[in-house]
């Protein structure tokens, strides 16, 4: 919908059309999408509960691991349920209103997502290449510390994107060809001169994304230089699968990123990339770590144990 005010029309109301040609397999796509929903959902509250209520696994990875899957829920409702609205009505409309708090909450799940993955590296880094002083700088405060600053950070760029987005007009048309409100899709309704916008957003994906890469990338050659000088293979392999699940979301997550903004596509090949890293990345993330890791699946085992004891107390 769009209403006329003063020498300019305004979008007030925005259609999102989703995924164009899915004719009779508009409904078979809908299950699937809202199957992964729920399983993403449920594998990383899964991920919460467990590191919470294991004290073997009350360690810095591990807390951060919680935030990634808090980052990843965020992410993944943010998307999933008016996505879900999107393919089986074959196209909705949202609020001009509402498409903006999507695509605030949107960029800083995915921001946040970049933030905590680089703290990670530095953790893993720490864990291999510096082993002695480990739990001295690795301790509680340190983590809370840098978890509190992630948040900080993504909220003053949330901020920062308002205000000037705010100085934008949106005179349409308020048709997006897309699943949900991405920034390059909404600046094309602008009437407005988008430069400015267009280079804050250069600015914080060189800071929120580019940077975070690279440090993960110079984490990851000292790790593997160290790694390296261990004498034994088991040794060698011991030490490299404490941080094999974490590069392996890093290359999911980034790769996935890379192919859908880098690389020149037609928008209908973007909308299906896109759910990767919206969809598929939040739903194999505690996949990764729990099948990779001995100590989750340890965990895992224990809690189900207790809950099939408390189950058989109460029911027998």
């Amino acid at each position: 919908m769009i209403s006329h005010h003063q020498n300019f029309s305004k979008v007030s109301e925005i259609l999102l059309l989703g995924f164009q040609n899915l004719k009779s397999f508009h409904l078979g796509f809908f299950f699937l999408l809202l199957v992964t929903y729920c399983v993403t959902v449920c594998g990383n509250l899964l991920i919460i509960l467990v590191v919470s209520s294991s004290r073997s696994l009350h360690s810095p990875m591990y807390f951060f691991l919680t935030q990634l899957s808090l980052t990843d829920l965020l992410l993944t409702t943010t998307i999933a349920p008016n996505m879900l609205h999107i393919v089986l009505h074959e196209g909705s409309s949202v609020s001009f209103l509402g498409c903006l708090i999507q695509y605030y909450c949107f960029s800083a799940s995915e921001a946040l997502e970049c933030l905590l993955l680089t703290v990670m590296s530095y953790d893993r880094y720490q864990a291999i290449c510096n082993p002695l002083h480990y739990s001295s700088i690795m301790d509680l405060a340190f983590c809370t510390r840098a978890v509190l600053l992630c948040w900080l950070v993504i909220l003053a760029t949330v901020v920062m994107i308002y205000f000037t987005m705010s100085r934008l007009d949106f005179c349409g048309p308020n048709v997006i060809d897309h699943f949900f409100c991405d920034l390059e899709p909404l600046l094309e309704l602008s009437c407005s001169n988008t430069f400015m916008m267009k280079l804050e957003t250069l600015f914080l994906v060189i800071f929120l994304a580019i940077c975070p890469v690279v440090v993960i990338i110079v984490s990851y050659v000292y790790i593997i230089i160290t790694i390296m000088k261990i004498p034994s293979v088991t040794g060698r392999q011991k030490t490299f699968s404490t941080c094999s699940a974490h590069l392996t979301v890093v290359s999911l997550y980034y790769g996935s990123l890379i192919t859908t903004y880098v690389f020149p596509r037609k928008q209908n090949a973007k909308t299906f990339l896109s759910l990767f890293y919206t969809v598929v990345t939040p739903l194999l993330n505690p996949m990764i770590y729990s099948l990779s890791n001995t100590d989750i699946k340890e965990a895992l085992k224990k809690l189900f144990n207790n809950f099939s004891a408390v189950f058989k107390k109460n029911v027998f």
